[in-house]
């Protein structure tokens, strides 16, 4: 296997609407996250990639660029941001960008320009299609609700836009506009950024003749997605920007991919094929969702391992896995996936162990090293479009509010984009002013100055899980064996590289289970790497696993 820095790093994601206010406007700055550098460092993490900065009118939080080359108002200056960058490289940390380059806001000169005239210069940078007032050039269905297409009276036509309608989708078949993206690109690098997580990237190649999707009886849009992700030239165009820009530089990149199977994932990520270092795949993220997000189903232990078993295997020696259970657009991993009452503490640190011990680059999300939750607001206090475009269009179809609260609470985007929880004091120590986003009300028990004062805090575990995969490459290379690939209960594995073996337990549920280690497992003797409970022996053949128990040995 290739060693590469970027499978030895820990990313820090930073979502900067919500990370720290220094000016008392009630949103997180550039020079909020410059004032808080020291503590990332502390934490141990080498690599930080920060959530849209660049100029935006904000219909999607950032995620609608106006201009790709300027920093947003809200967050400071370019000067502030080559300070940001100069600051995180004398501390040893790297910095990743957010690329966003499916759509651009309907605000960015290129589109002002497109939607002048059917023959403007601009206009094929996005894609027009004829159509009338009541009928659109196809049935597509927007990710944000409502139709993918928007009727522009200007000029009598339609242009696509696959989340909101003041995110028109670029036209990559446009060689113009891959030049323009590969020009932005090099703006950053020569900047000296690390990095680029790509957003949507595999929905930059769309099948020609843009085609109806298949419509089930009762729903209002066709499903467009196998048309719009992983398209037919999408490779074509990724392998042009690995050329054009990629190559010259010792950066990491990767994709967000909703949609890619295992078997898909190869094509992006195998070390030969010269497009990404890794993707972020969702195959796990849906594991409780029913006939779309909003629809909640139980999930199951047996079908959690197997998901990331079959990513490690399809991946091994080919490619990389990246590591999440959060994100800004994922809820609280404690909430979804742990216990954020009784065992918010043991079940946070029990899923960090996973996340920090299986094989591929961990993602932290902010506040996650803390074990920040999910919120319950009224829906009057949410500010993402996505859940206020959804309880509009189901309460239009006469849906209760209770049940789509319900679903808002356990997948809502803002559970996540609430502000970072820095002390006890008003607003968490994130600003002085009003915040954008109120603030989760637990900031009073959850906070980084009660975990730098508790040295059993999740923090200070999660810097030991950082420090031990920098000493042990084990961790970042070694083989999985899955052990107990049926039990309910316990996600158990053993890690081997070259003559060493490391030994993963986790409980990951409530219920004392018994851990019984295979008999075919060799060893002389047990080293306690990590634990989230004081553990008194080294004898590992017999444990009674506690509520949410994680274990990591070494075995010689």
């Amino acid at each position: 296997m290739n060693k590469q820095w970027w499978k030895e790093t820990v990313v820090y994601q930073i979502y900067p609407r919500s990370f720290k206010d220094s000016n008392g406007d009630g949103l997180g700055d550039l020079r909020g996250i410059i004032g808080k550098l020291d503590y990332l460092n502390e934490l141990g993490v080498e690599v930080i990639w920060l959530s849209p900065i660049y100029k935006s009118p904000n219909d999607d939080n950032g995620y609608d660029i106006s201009d790709y080359r300027a920093i947003m108002d809200d967050f400071g200056t370019m000067e502030n941001f080559d300070e940001l960058l100069e600051e995180m490289h004398k501390r040893g940390l790297k910095l990743v960008m957010d690329l966003v380059v499916n759509h651009s806001s309907d605000e960015h000169k290129w589109f002002v320009e497109s939607r002048k005239s059917k023959d403007n210069p601009y206009r094929d940078y996005y894609i027009w299609r004829k159509g009338n007032k009541s009928n659109p050039p196809n049935n597509w269905g927007s990710f944000f609700s409502g139709s993918a297409w928007q009727y522009d009276e200007a000029t009598d036509e339609y242009f696509l836009h696959l989340f909101s309608k003041k995110q028109p989708d670029l036209n990559w078949e446009n060689e113009k506009v891959r030049c323009e993206v590969y020009d932005t690109m090099k703006f950053w690098f020569q900047k000296g950024i690390d990095g680029f997580r790509m957003d949507v990237i595999n929905l930059i190649s769309k099948v020609q003749g843009l085609p109806d999707g298949e419509k089930g009886e009762n729903d209002l849009y066709g499903n467009g997605f196998p048309l719009f992700a992983n398209g037919p030239r999408v490779h074509e165009f990724l392998q042009e920007m690995n050329r054009e820009v990629l190559s010259k530089y010792d950066i990491m990149t990767v994709g967000e991919a909703p949609g890619v199977d295992p078997d898909t994932a190869k094509f992006y990520v195998n070390e030969d094929r010269d497009e990404l270092n890794m993707l972020f795949q969702f195959e796990l993220m849906d594991i409780d969702s029913g006939n779309g997000k909003w629809d909640l189903r139980p999930w199951k232990l047996t079908t959690f391992k197997n998901i990331m078993v079959k990513w490690y295997e399809a991946l091994k020696d080919k490619g990389w896995n990246s590591l999440f259970l959060n994100n800004h657009d994922q809820p609280r991993m404690v909430s979804r996936f742990g216990n954020d009452k009784e065992y918010r503490v043991e079940s946070a640190k029990m899923l960090a162990t996973l996340l920090h011990t299986w094989q591929g680059t961990p993602y932290i999300y902010q506040g996650e090293e803390i074990g920040m939750t999910n919120v319950q607001f009224d829906i009057a206090e949410y500010k993402d479009i996505e859940i206020i475009n959804m309880f509009k269009e189901k309460t239009a179809q006469g849906m209760k509010k209770e049940e789509l609260l319900e679903s808002i609470y356990a997948k809502g985007r803002d559970n996540v984009r609430t502000p970072m929880q820095w002390d006890n004091s008003k607003n968490a120590g994130f600003t002085e002013g009003e915040p954008w986003l109120k603030v989760n009300p637990n900031y009073t028990d959850i906070n980084v100055k009660q975990a730098l004062e508790d040295k059993n805090s999740i923090f200070y575990y999660y810097q030991k899980l950082i420090r031990l995969r920098k000493e042990n490459p084990i961790i970042v290379y070694g083989d999985i064996k899955l052990l107990y690939k049926d039990d309910e209960n316990i996600f158990s594995y053993i890690r081997k590289f070259k003559d060493e073996s490391l030994l993963v337990i986790l409980n990951f549920f409530e219920n004392e289970v018994e851990f019984r280690l295979p008999t075919d497992s060799k060893y002389r003797e047990a080293e306690l790497l990590i634990a989230n409970y004081e553990v008194d022996t080294n004898i590992i053949d017999n444990i009674l696993l506690k509520p949410y128990e994680a274990r990591v040995y070494i075995l010689h």
